[in-house]
């Protein structure tokens, strides 16, 4: 224990952005404090490094009579390994990587389960979902339930209320093809018990199908929990909320779930023959899945990134972010005029490090703006995705997630509906806490002064702007300033590694 949370602390702060500064708008230069880790975590150095060692040796897959391309498939394959062991998933199971996150995963394998079991045609998820896991299954399955989330004993949203998933799950029995449930919710942070789900799923001979984009950087996640009744049939996953943007999306499932399936996307590099009438897929997997040319980087920048969180230990991982949630649940509670969404005791309910609030005196894009120009502070806001879960929280939709008819002539830049949300990573610490924390103590009790800097951007979503600062993107970077500097450098005889990220 001792050694992983030494590793731990030696690699917490090696990450690309961590220490990138801004000049502010009360004119100071101010290091960033990145607390949008929901949206997408910063890119791990360590990890990019080994990929940018492993491009030393470069080529294509699919041939092996080179030795750059001999390397480099077996690196791939090492990859998908990589997930596997980081899931604990045995040989029943495959890897596949496609897209840039889980909305590719899960398009995928809503089609595959809906041509597998076309006469099972409901899925059961929660009003808790990201779109992602929502609307795959709307467009290529059928019908969808939305189950609600329960109360907790302060009448704040919990888990998805089991309850009433079983009711629903007994009711569409004979039609259901799969639930498929978050591991754990991007807008209040609460963990779902999916093991628990999958056996209620696997009684009435249906699929359980885990979103854990959110979930797999923060907590340990067995597919197989050495019971075979709660095993997981699929799991998806997000590289880039993994600490290694531009890496594939993930989909981890059981091999038989494709057996009799031609591909969902056929080409190149999975087929054994191919003539003007014909084509014969190859038998095996995950090749058979992952037609063209892969993202070899990410799939191994993501593989070294898997192996580092194994050698530290999600246990571990998993009980520090813990404390730290509690530490800002402490100190941001206390903060008049903040109301947290969703249970935040931790007593009641298991959470990771994502909090969602608004503070009653300003609107939450203006917050938002606010913490940025003023304090270097970056988070998200409005609906992150789960409109319907966030307008029930804020009280603007019915039981069953329906939004009135007039929020569509009502949501105004000033007045359109959201949350500003605060979410954690590795290198987070609590003096990131602190400083929001400072921050929106400032805020509260000056709100006609933050008021007075910002107006509504006309056309947006809730976005404000600040009257008189102005941040110019291409003034920090560009891609073509950049190209400029880099020629100038070689012009005048500069050199660089091609080993660093």
């Amino acid at each position: 224990m001792a050694e992983r949370q030494s590793l731990l602390e030696a690699l917490r702060t090696r990450f690309l952005g961590l220490h990138t500064t801004y000049r502010l708008a009360d004119g100071r230069q101010a290091r960033r404090i990145y607390l949008d880790s929901a949206a997408s975590n910063l890119l791990w150095e360590p990890a990019a490094r080994v990929a940018c060692q492993a491009l030393q040796h470069y080529a294509n897959t699919h041939a092996q009579l080179h030795f750059g391309a001999r390397i480099m498939t077996a690196l791939y394959a090492e990859a998908h390994q990589a997930v596997l062991d980081f899931l604990q998933a045995d040989n029943r199971y495959t890897t596949i990587f496609c897209g840039y996150g889980v909305t590719a995963c899960l398009n995928r394998i809503a089609r595959v389960l809906a041509r597998r079991r076309p006469d099972r045609d409901v899925v059961i998820t929660t009003i808790m979902e990201h779109h992602a896991n929502d609307l795959p299954h709307r467009k290529h399955v059928g019908r969808v339930v939305h189950v609600p989330v329960e109360k907790d004993p302060d009448g704040e949203a919990g888990k998805v209320d089991m309850a009433r998933l079983q009711e629903a799950i007994i009711r569409h029995a004979d039609r259901l093809n799969y639930v498929a449930i978050t591991a754990a919710s991007n807008v209040t942070g609460i963990v779902n018990p999916v093991h628990e789900i999958a056996r209620m799923a696997h009684a009435v001979g249906a699929y359980v199908v885990v979103d854990a984009a959110q979930s797999a950087a923060h907590l340990p996640l067995a597919v197989d929990p050495g019971d075979p009744e709660a095993a997981l049939d699929v799991v998806v996953l997000s590289g880039h909320k993994i600490y290694t943007p531009g890496s594939p999306g993930v989909l981890v499932a059981r091999k038989e779930l494709f057996l009799g399936q031609e591909p969902e996307e056929v080409g190149g590099g999975i087929v054994s023959f191919v003539d003007t009438t014909r084509y014969e897929i190859l038998p095996h997997l995950p090749e058979r899945e992952e037609a063209g040319t892969p993202n070899l980087p990410g799939a191994i920048a993501l593989g070294a990134t898997l192996r580092l969180l194994q050698h530290i230990g999600m246990d571990l991982i998993a009980e520090d972010e813990r404390r730290l949630t509690q530490y800002a649940l402490d100190r941001l509670s206390r903060i008049p005029r903040l109301h947290i969404y969703g249970s935040h005791r931790l007593e009641i309910a298991k959470r990771i490090g994502v909090i969602t609030f608004n503070l009653y005196d300003l609107p939450h894009g203006l917050v938002t703006a606010a913490l940025n120009d003023y304090f270097g502070i970056a988070v998200r806001n409005e609906c992150f995705c789960a409109q319907p879960f966030v307008r029930q929280l804020l009280g603007i939709a019915d039981a069953e997630g329906r939004a009135l008819d007039s929020c569509l002539d009502t949501c105004t830049p000033r007045e359109q509906p959201g949350m500003v949300r605060l979410s954690l990573g590795l290198y987070n610490t609590t003096d990131d806490i602190d400083a929001a924390v400072e921050a929106l103590t400032d805020l509260v009790r000056r709100p006609d002064f933050y008021r007075q800097q910002y107006e509504p951007v006309p056309g947006s979503r809730g976005d404000w702007r600040h009257r008189s600062f102005r941040f110019e993107p291409e003034q920090v970077f560009s891609i073509e300033e950049a190209v400029r500097q880099l020629i100038d450098e070689l012009r005048n005889g500069a050199t660089g590694s091609d080993t660093q990220p």
